[in-house]
């Protein structure tokens, strides 16, 4: 350890000659272009960082207009989705209003059925009671029985038309 802490003084005179040689022809050679790399990569830098700027303000940008057009897009949306319902609601309504109104020609149509099928079936009881009648009144007249016998027989049809 003792001689490395024991520099000779010629060797340390000659090493700091040496280096001053060579830090001069550094300096006078490269020393331009040194400076300049180190003046470009600053400027480099600088405009990076320009750049990175004006990118992030160009984004914000971008950014809010698309959240405006995504807030339109979306009422738009809203809005459609709203008429939508309104016309499937008329459609709805539309459709229950005709399917009413056909159920009520249907019933009416029915009823006017049921009517006549009644009306019908009077005319065919009524015919039936008239052709009873006329034979009852046949029966009695071809018996000539007497007051008693002609009201028991007529008692009698009547309560055979009441079964029917």
């Amino acid at each position: 350890m003792d001689s490395i802490l024991n520099v000779p003084h010629g060797l340390m005179f000659w090493t700091i000659v040496n280096f001053s040689i060579f830090l001069f022809i550094v300096i006078k050679f490269g020393g331009k272009a040194i400076v300049n790399a180190i003046n470009q990569r600053e400027t480099d830098i600088q405009n990076s960082i320009d750049a990175a700027k004006s990118a992030e303000e160009t984004a914000r940008e971008l950014m809010s207009k698309s959240q405006v057009q995504f807030d339109n897009a979306q009422s738009q949306i809203n809005e459609l989705l709203s008429k939508g319902r309104e016309q499937a609601d008329a459609h709805i309504r539309r459709a229950s209003e005709e399917a009413e109104n056909v159920k009520k020609a249907k019933v009416e149509e029915a009823l006017k059925e049921i009517e006549k099928s009644k009306e019908h079936a009077l005319q065919q009881l009524k015919t039936e009671v008239a052709e009873l009648v006329i034979i009852a009144t046949e029966k009695v007249i071809n018996e000539k029985l007497d007051k008693e016998k002609d009201y028991k027989l007529v008692e009698n049809y009547i309560h055979q038309l009441n079964k029917n």
